[in-house]
């Protein structure tokens, strides 16, 4: 299975310290957001990887070079000089994709999901990790049924973790090259009950603020005092 990591954003909410660099490339605990996404990769076996680039993206393709570091390979999917939000980018992505089911991860996520369970998930469109609701969006994404299908409502609500498993067909009704947020396909999607799901209770942090930033850096300076690994699982 192929993997992608989404790092076009320019991450607005970050501006502060996005002005001159990528938001992938924010540095904690002396290494880069998409090192960690990488190195999680790797680990859980993937090694042919896509990652895409807009905003700042010649300092993403120096950084990651090839992917060799890491042991892996990298391609780049380059969308140009304005990003064509997340479903756009990764219609945009298919063709080095291929017409299997892949892997999708933000680049801005740090968690230490064990990514290596989803290559035998049963697939519809798509399969989406959830996560409990953080303060910063207590009302949620979306609802999972006991069946493990999730839907736009429910009595009770997930966050989207920003890991995610498509099938390229997820994509067909979508235009090359055209700017699309994942929601309206993800939508329409659940109404064919094509969307599954599953709840993660592990570590996870949506690096979306200055402050969730230097929350992360606080979560590997504790792991190191104790010895711990907080952003990585086999």
């Amino acid at each position: 299975m192929k993997a992608m990591i989404l790092a076009a954003g320019r991450g607005e909410r970050m501006r502060e310290l996005t002005e001159l660099t990528p938001k992938p490339l924010l540095k904690v605990g002396g290494k880069a957001l998409i090192d960690y996404a990488l190195e999680n990769l790797a680990r859980a076996g993937f090694s042919d990887i896509v990652v895409n680039l807009a905003y700042r993206g010649e300092q993403i393709r120096h950084h990651c070079g090839n992917g060799e570091p890491w042991g892996v390979s990298i391609r780049y999917s380059d969308e140009g000089a304005t990003a064509l939000e997340t479903a756009g980018g990764i219609k945009f992505a298919l063709p080095l994709l291929g017409d299997q089911p892949f892997l999708v991860v933000n680049a801005d996520v740090i968690c230490d999901y064990p990514l290596a369970r989803l290559r035998d998930v049963t697939l519809g469109d798509a399969h989406l990790v959830m996560v409990a609701n953080p303060p910063h969006h207590p009302g949620g994404d979306f609802g999972l049924g006991a069946d493990g299908q999730l839907f736009e409502s429910g009595a009770e609500r997930y966050t989207f973790s920003g890991i995610g498993v498509y099938h390229p067909r997820l994509f067909d009704s979508m235009q090359c090259g055209s700017a699309l947020k994942l929601r309206p396909l993800l939508s329409e999607a659940m109404r064919r009950r094509a969307v599954g799901g599953e709840v993660f209770g592990g570590l996870w942090l949506d690096i979306g603020t200055p402050e969730r930033l230097r929350e992360l850096e606080g979560t590997v300076l504790l792991a190191r005092q104790t010895g711990t690994n907080a952003v990585a699982a086999d």
